[in-house]
């Protein structure tokens, strides 16, 4: 498979290095808006460089393309990719609106390309166990969640494009929190009522919050709790599944959220409490796991975990997430 990558900042840093682990996979050409961001990137990847997105359409030598740009332009990218025979791994948030969301997968829909929405969280490792723990009924009937996700912001936030609305589809909780979204989808199923409290408490991002505190409830009362924040001064990540029989966490992705953990815990009642920990050390293999899973999904011809659709949801939740906060503050 042949790929081109569109942008050079940090998701390309990050997805870069996968290729040089994969044998049928070679990464032929990374852009970014001025070729010279682009140009050192793709001489530690050994591949081509080029400036601007426009140059997808007008390349018939490649498979698929990664778009790890801005939001703002993850649909027209996407959806000239896909109208040129190409499959598409779009980093999230899916798109800036869900208008532009639709646009995609009806794209993906005309032409039968891949659409998969960057949701890596869903490839860590002791993510995958958990899920299959949940799935086998470790823990029974599974009740609620309760992930902190949280990072250290940085001075001058405020200048990146992560602080333009006109850039961004939200703040933090789009940003990072989305993924939290995600995963409490993706283990508790669809979520009817949303409420949320959000706030810019620190960074001088104007209206884009730097800490939210998300509610939802779905089917049968689950519900899930999520606080996700820019003032985390200490890098954090915390994903917690309860049920009848247990409960499941997930603790830290790596590096500077420390080493990827998953416990176990059945409950015992007037017993010692044992929880089994298994620890993932190394480098972060999402990424790499999330590869595999999308190439898996263009040879199988079926949609891959964390679909095009998965990411429109999770967008239309933060959405009404950000709704309910706006209305509660004009009360």
């Amino acid at each position: 498979m042949r790929v081109g990558m569109v942008g050079a900042g940090l998701q390309a840093r990050r997805r870069g290095p996968v290729f040089s682990k994969i044998k049928d996979a070679k990464l032929v050409v990374m852009s970014a808006e001025h070729e010279d961001h682009a140009k050192s990137l793709a001489a530690q990847f050994n591949c081509e460089s080029a400036q601007g997105w426009e140059w997808v359409g007008k390349r018939n030598d490649l498979d698929a393309i990664i778009v790890a740009t801005p939001p703002h332009l993850h649909e027209p990218i996407s959806v000239l990719a896909m109208n040129t025979g190409k499959h598409v791994l779009c980093e999230k948030p899916l798109a800036r609106t869900l208008e532009e969301c639709k646009k995609m997968i009806e794209a993906s829909a005309r032409t039968g390309k891949v659409l998969k929405c960057g949701f890596n969280h869903r490839h860590h490792p002791a993510m995958l166990e958990a899920k299959k723990l949940a799935d086998e009924g470790k823990i029974g009937k599974l009740l609620f969640i309760r992930c902190r996700y949280g990072i250290t912001g940085e001075p001058g936030r405020e200048k990146e494009w992560r602080a333009d609305p006109r850039i961004a589809s939200g703040g933090h909780l789009m940003e990072q929190g989305i993924h939290a979204v995600d995963l409490s989808r993706w283990f508790l199923g669809e979520f009817r009522e949303v409420a949320c409290f959000r706030e810019t408490q620190y960074w001088p991002l104007g209206d884009l919050e730097d800490s939210a505190f998300m509610m939802m409830r779905g089917e049968a009362g689950r519900m899930a709790s999520i606080h996700t924040s820019l003032l985390q001064w200490k890098n954090l990540f915390s994903f917690e599944i309860f049920g009848e029989e247990g409960f499941l966490e997930v603790e830290g992705l790596g590096g500077s959220y420390g080493t990827e953990k998953l416990y176990f815990c059945p409950k015992k009642y007037g017993k010692p409490f044992e929880v089994s920990t298994t620890e993932y050390r190394g480098d972060d293999k999402s990424w790499f796991l999330e590869w595999q899973e999308f190439v898996q999904a263009i040879s199988s011809k079926r949609p891959p975990l964390g679909s095009a659709q998965d990411g429109m949801e999770a967008m239309r939740l933060v959405f009404e997430a950000y709704r309910f906060s706006d209305k509660s503050k004009k009360q």
